[in-house]
Parts: C-alpha cells; sequence; structure tokens
C-alpha cells in the first residue's frame, strides 16, 4: 500500500484495513507453521503496511487535538 492511498483513506477505512491485515498476517503465520510458504516477503510487506497505517491513524489524533 503506498503512503499516498493510505492518505486518501478515511478514519473508519484506515480501522478496516488494518484489522483485514493483521488478519491476513495471522493466517499467514498459521501457514508457516503447517507448510511451506514460497513467497516470504509477504510478511515483511504487511508489517509495514500495518506499521504505515497506524502511523497515518496517529498522525491524524495528533492533528485533532
Amino acid at each position: 500500500m503506498k503512503p499516498r492511498n493510505v492518505h486518501k483513506l478515511g478514519t473508519d477505512e484506515l480501522d478496516i484495513e488494518v484489522l483485514q491485515l493483521r488478519r491476513k498476517l495471522f493466517e499467514l503465520e498459521s501457514q508457516r507453521v503447517t507448510e511451506r510458504i514460497q513467497d516470504t516477503s509477504q510478511f515483511q510487506r504487511i508489517k509495514k503496511d500495518i506499521a504505515r497505517l497506524l502511523t497515518e491513524k496517529q498522525m491524524r489524533a495528533g492533528a485533532n487535538s
């Protein structure tokens, strides 16, 4: 997810995206335990996307204070 796409999302959409990415990360972790995963770079990419979304959320919360 690119930063400009994150900026376009609404506050509720940020929360929804974070939940979806966390679910996906959990599913990948489960797959890693039960079977081999071909593309392990997905873990890092998803974690960075989650961090990017949470950072945007914190910036908006600080701007509203």
